[in-house]
């Protein structure tokens, strides 16, 4: 799967994000925030070599339950599930590598 490159206005509800089986990289933000545009390059860089991964992204902001639900607070968020389970969390990366070994952590780098 490739990576997701626009922001979902609607989010999914907490219990199917839970559901979810396959690795997967829920990110929460918004189009507009600099923070959020700076890190793009980051993670498409890292997501080739995990192009099984699912990548989810979604527009956060006050009154949106499902960034509240899993207690987001700056932008971008990157939450990497498996099984439906958080096992890493990253805020604001700010470098490749880190978003590498989070990846890593719920799928097999591709080789290269």
């Amino acid at each position: 799967m490739s990576m997701t490159t626009e922001y979902a206005k609607t989010a999914p509800d907490r219990s199917e994000v839970d559901a979810l089986t396959a690795p997967t990289v829920v990110e929460f933000g918004t189009d507009w925030c600099g923070y959020c545009r700076a890190a793009q390059p980051l993670i498409a860089q890292a997501f080739q070599a995990h192009r099984g991964v699912h990548h989810i992204k979604i527009e956060d902001g006050s009154g949106r339950p499902l960034g509240r639900s899993f207690r987001v607070k700056l932008w971008p968020t990157l939450i990497f599930m498996l099984g439906g389970k958080e096992v890493a969390r990253l805020v604001r990366p700010g470098d490749v590598g880190e978003i590498r070994d989070a990846l890593a952590l719920i799928d097999e780098p591709l080789a290269e």
